[in-house]
């Protein structure tokens, strides 16, 4: 059956069908062959892109912006110091002003009905870099390493995400597998469980596809894992709890120790960025002064053979690409 993304938006995995979360998959395969061939078909000629950005960004800014002008588009940068949304203006004219003059605007900020009411009052596809309940981009870039990296379809895939598994990240990939009939555990302390309501919904739509959403707090739930994934264990704005997620999140900090367990010798490391596994940056240095090792994975397993994650930050333009050029 033909796949037509035109006029869509983008703004959860939830939205999509799993036939046209494969549609993005396979596009984001071609356009990272032809750019690696040098082929540039312009797909976006003429298109102008407006970004969003209430949260900073490395990837998801670079990724919009190059995948954006690689296919001939133009691009708009707006963060909070260029835009009055919210201060002097509301979101619902904000939108509909950008609808005006823009082809398709991309949010990254914090509230995921912002995205939602952009994409209502704009007109035209609106695409989510990241909410505070939600990063599908990422996850198709997550999902197209794994198929690059594992050798067994989606469908025979167990992704075990270790930390707060409460955060945007953990509830992405539940959305991910739940479509994509996946196996996933979510790893951590009972303190810091999913929303039951999420896992409702996703247990919905796994009766369907046959995958398996799983919570555990028992590291030995690695045990088969094909990939182990983390995130940061205070996202932007919640510095202040570092010293409480520090005490909680440490037994389930990923070590070689932890990928030994699962049994799997191929297993791979997987991570959004950006990581805390070494020294080298302010707030882990300043932390640590204060006693506090705030790194959620070691340096031994993110530089080792098991760690594809800057092949997963690639991945993030090419399907970030695809969908931008699926739906405009």
């Amino acid at each position: 059956m033909a796949v037509n993304l035109k006029g869509r938006s983008f703004l959860t995995l939830m939205d999509f069908s799993p036939l046209e979360i494969r549609y993005l998959l396979d596009l984001s395969r071609d356009l990272k062959a032809k750019k690696r061939a040098g082929i540039y078909n312009y797909l976006l000629k003429g298109k102008n892109i407006v970004l969003l950005f209430e949260k900073t960004s490395t990837r998801t800014r670079c990724a919009f912006e190059v995948g954006a002008l690689e296919e001939g588009a133009h691009v708009t940068y707006l963060d909070q110091s260029g835009s009055q949304m919210g201060k002097k203006e509301s979101l619902e004219d904000t939108a509909k002003v950008l609808g005006r003059f823009y082809d398709g605007i991309e949010y990254r900020g914090f509230k995921q009905s912002a995205v939602e009411d952009l994409a209502k009052y704009s007109g035209v596809p609106v695409w989510n870099g990241l909410t505070d309940v939600d990063h599908p981009t990422q996850i198709l870039a997550d999902m197209l390493t794994i198929e690059e990296h594992v050798a067994k379809p989606l469908n025979k895939v167990k992704v075990v995400f270790c930390g707060d598994t409460r955060n945007n990240m953990a509830y992405a990939w539940m959305y991910g597998c739940a479509k994509m009939g996946m196996h996933f555990t979510a790893l951590g302390p009972e303190e810091l469980s999913p929303s039951q309501d999420i896992l409702n919904k996703v247990n919905e739509v796994a009766k369907e596809t046959g995958a398996v959403i799983e919570v555990a707090h028992d590291i030995d739930a690695v045990k088969g894992a094909d990939v182990i994934y983390t995130d940061v264990w205070a996202s932007m704005g919640e510095e202040d709890k570092i010293p409480e997620r520090v005490k909680l999140l440490t037994p389930y900090k990923v070590t070689m120790e932890m990928l030994e367990k699962t049994g799997n010798p191929d297993v791979i490391f997987m991570h959004c960025l950006p990581a805390f596994h070494d020294f080298e940056t302010k707030l882990a240095k300043e932390m640590k002064e204060k006693g506090y090792d705030i790194r959620e994975v070691n340096d031994e397993v993110f530089r080792s053979r098991h760690s594809v994650v800057f092949d997963e930050a690639e991945n993030r333009m090419h399907t970030i690409k695809a969908v931008m050029v699926a739906t405009l």
